[in-house]
């Protein structure tokens, strides 16, 4: 559906921003204003203002900004046309028909996510019939009792071809196609189910509906989880499993933390942490990170601790980083070796899987440490490609500022603790006492040896640009970009204010 912008600004004008942000942000009248603490980041000075003549919101800390759709969707996780009904229903007004093609899409939808309801509970009675003891077992034994059973929706596929097929047949063989619940061989023969032998786990949209499920095998075979194929109400790489109850909790808890399976999340939520969502066996996308985002501005990513989940936080990691703002990150936690978060509980509880995430790693840190580890720094071609790999991780972040304070926070890690140092000295100091054995004391370098350094060159440019040198220093620093010119192109900038030695000098 196409809605003007002048029914929008309609819209706008007819609701009174603050009001709608007041049940969830205690405001402050700030004159003609209201000032809060951000609900986007965590403060303690109020930085968040709210303008009702103007209709928007803006922190002066994170830059969030927006008006009262934007709260909806950012804050607390509305789709666009859900937050558009509820703001217009307050309002008194109507919300435009949709064009023909919008309703044929919105009935069809309608109809599908009926489909999958059904589905949905036929599973659920199969897992408590016959045909599910051996589904049940396997709950039994990971300590998932029929209260979370009940909360999850699962389920269970039987292990025949075509026992979906027979007991729903009145829904229509081409919806249950259509949602991905039959498979249509391409060769023209009979359709039939896609999910057998399978514990079901229904993925719902934010708002609750049922739009595909992820199963696990119980026998052996292979793959050990199957996720519901793209249909016109899913796509994996879009979707977050438990978004529908963890959006809530989330921003109730302040925080957000991202797992790797569905067993992970419904562990965490029996420990009482509902506040986690999992990526559907899939890679994080760029649009599952936005959907994180809405949610919690710094999401803690917890993989298992293994080389497979330290393998994903990091292509999460270098995924995030054109998209990262000041208020937007993300933040890492790694776990025991052999280890994921249904094993923590099981063993420690709540209290052990707090004490782990208590203090998760910044993304600048984490891919510091993961670059650090990835090889042997024995040679100077070593180090040398692991300052590049941090300069083009840099490269990659899409906001300027942000890039600049990456690359500069990573070369000072990498002076400090990679760059050449000078083992001896002259000077000698000899000891106090009898002994006549004396000590080399390594005498203070002087400021021309610290600009020639070549692993210093940015760092003394950008501080002379700021404080302004003699022509001598000025002059010997130049000298160094001479014998480095490898290092030149990332201070041009900052040369620029220095004055230009004269030849007469």
């Amino acid at each position: 559906m196409t809605l003007s912008p002048q029914w929008l600004d309609e819209l706008r004008a007819r609701t009174v921003l603050s009001a709608v942000i007041a049940p969830s942000v205690k405001l402050i009248r700030a004159g003609r204003e209201w000032k809060a603490c951000c609900p986007f980041h965590n403060e303690k000075t109020p930085s968040f203002t709210v303008n009702d003549d103007k209709h928007f919101y803006h922190c002066f800390g994170c830059g969030a900004h927006g008006d009262a759709i934007r709260f909806l969707t950012d804050h607390r996780g509305m789709p666009f046309m859900d937050a558009v009904k509820e703001l217009a229903g307050k309002a008194g007004m109507d919300v435009p028909a949709p064009d023909p093609q919008s309703r044929e899409r919105a009935e069809r939808t309608a109809t599908l996510t009926d489909v999958m309801a059904e589905v949905q509970t036929w599973y659920s009675e199969q897992l408590n019939g016959l045909a599910g003891a051996e589904a049940r077992d396997y709950l039994k034994r990971r300590g998932i009792d029929d209260g979370t059973v009940r909360r999850f929706g699962l389920g269970f596929a039987p292990v025949s071809r075509s026992a979906l097929k027979r007991a729903l047949e009145k829904l229509g063989e081409d919806k249950l196609v259509e949602t991905g619940m039959l498979i249509s061989p391409e060769d023209g023969g009979a359709t039939y189910d896609r999910f057998r032998g399978r514990l079901m786990f229904p993925i719902r949209d934010p708002r609750g509906r049922v739009i595909g499920f992820g199963g696990r095998i119980l026998e052996a075979g292979e793959p050990k989880y199957l996720n519901s194929p793209d249909t016109p109400l899913f796509d994996k790489g879009r979707t977050l499993y438990n978004i529908d109850r963890a959006g809530p909790a989330s921003r109730a808890a302040k925080r957000l933390i991202v797992v790797e399976g569905y067993m992970d999340v419904i562990a965490l939520d029996r420990a009482g942490i509902a506040e986690a969502v999992a990526p559907n066996g899939t890679a994080v996308t760029e649009a599952q990170l936005d959907r994180m985002w809405r949610l919690d501005p710094s999401p803690i990513l917890c993989f298992d601790g293994d080389a497979a989940g330290r393998k994903a936080a990091i292509r999460a990691a270098t995924r995030a980083l054109p998209h990262v703002r000041p208020d937007r990150t993300l933040r890492f936690v790694e776990l025991p070796a052999g280890q994921d978060p249904d094993d923590v509980i099981r063993t420690g509880g709540r209290e052990a899987f707090e004490a782990l995430i208590a203090e998760p790693e910044p993304l600048d840190a984490r891919l510091w440490r993961h670059e650090l580890e990835a090889q042997p720094l024995t040679t100077p071609e070593a180090r040398a490609g692991l300052r590049q790999r941090l300069i083009d991780h840099a490269a990659t972040i899409g906001d300027p500022a942000l890039a600049r304070l990456y690359r500069a926070s990573w070369l000072d890690r990498f002076v400090e603790q990679l760059a050449p140092k000078r083992t001896t000295a002259p000077g000698w100091q000899p000891r106090t006492g009898r002994s006549r054995q004396g000590k080399w004391k390594p005498r203070e370098k002087t400021k021309d040896e610290v600009f020639l350094n070549p692993w210093n060159l940015q760092d003394s440019t950008r501080a002379l640009s700021k404080t302004g040198v003699s022509t001598a220093v000025t002059r010997n620093l130049l000298l160094g970009f001479l014998n480095h010119p490898e290092a030149l192109p990332e201070s041009c900038e900052m040369l620029a204010p220095l004055p230009v030695p004269d030849r007469s000098t």
